[in-house]
């Protein structure tokens, strides 16, 4: 893929989401499309995204019993969904189950540790050690399970990147130099995580929450 960006479509509003993919369809990669928008919108506003003609990522962050998991992949075929986010807490069984059910054409990713979270927040939802460390036992876990790759802040994925050489990286809260963290505690420039092994750059507010957000996206384009 020559472009890595993915704009994050993360709205419930259809027509807001169509407008945005066709304002920056010229300097993106890829269209991301989150939970907020898939609860909204579902299979009809995924298909309505697709007309824009760019690969679609459903970072839907699929987590339960492996059966469920598995059902819920089977039942987004039909999308043909470039990449596909599972939790990879959710086990080793579940993600081999759900990467068993996706189709073929089909990245099937595990999210390791959210970018909103830090080593302050681990403790209180029962994580030992660092996100350094969390994010290294859990890309182990879902190599072992057959997955694709993960989803990692930009501080690790030069780490993981090192130690899985044919990983596929997705990394999301990224901010340009000049930019807002926002709720963002792991962040890093797009450069930056390109430079370490990001495979896709996963931007939202930087560019959907620009006051030109074509812009936006053709100038961080520019720094890659």
């Amino acid at each position: 893929m020559t472009n890595p960006i993915f704009v994050a479509l993360d709205t419930p509003k259809l027509d807001d989401a169509i407008t945005l993919a066709q304002s920056v369809e010229g300097h993106v990669g890829g269209l991301k499309l989150g939970l907020e928008f898939f609860c909204a919108n579902g299979h009809h506003g995924v298909h309505e995204i697709q007309k824009v003609g760019l690969p679609i990522f459903l970072d839907l962050k699929l987590h339960d019993i492996p059966n469920t998991v598995a059902k819920a992949m089977q039942a987004i075929n039909v999308l043909e969904p470039a990449i596909v986010t599972i939790h990879a807490s959710g086990g080793r069984a579940m993600m081999e189950d759900a990467k068993a059910a996706a189709g073929i054409n089909t990245k099937v990713v595990g999210v390791t540790l959210l970018t909103s979270l830090d080593e302050s927040d681990m403790g209180t939802i029962g994580y030992s050690g660092n996100p350094h460390d969390q994010v290294a036992r859990l890309a182990d876990l879902s190599a072992e399970a057959g997955l694709d790759g993960i989803v990692c802040s930009g501080n690790e994925v030069q780490a993981v990147h090192k130690n899985w050489k044919d990983g596929y990286f997705v990394v999301p809260g990224l901010r340009p130099s000049n930019g807002n963290s926002g709720d963002q505690k792991r962040t890093v420039t797009p450069r930056a995580a390109r430079d370490h092994g990001a495979s896709i750059l996963v931007i939202g507010r930087p560019i959907t929450a620009a006051d030109d957000p074509n812009a936006a996206a053709r100038a961080i384009e520019a720094t890659l």
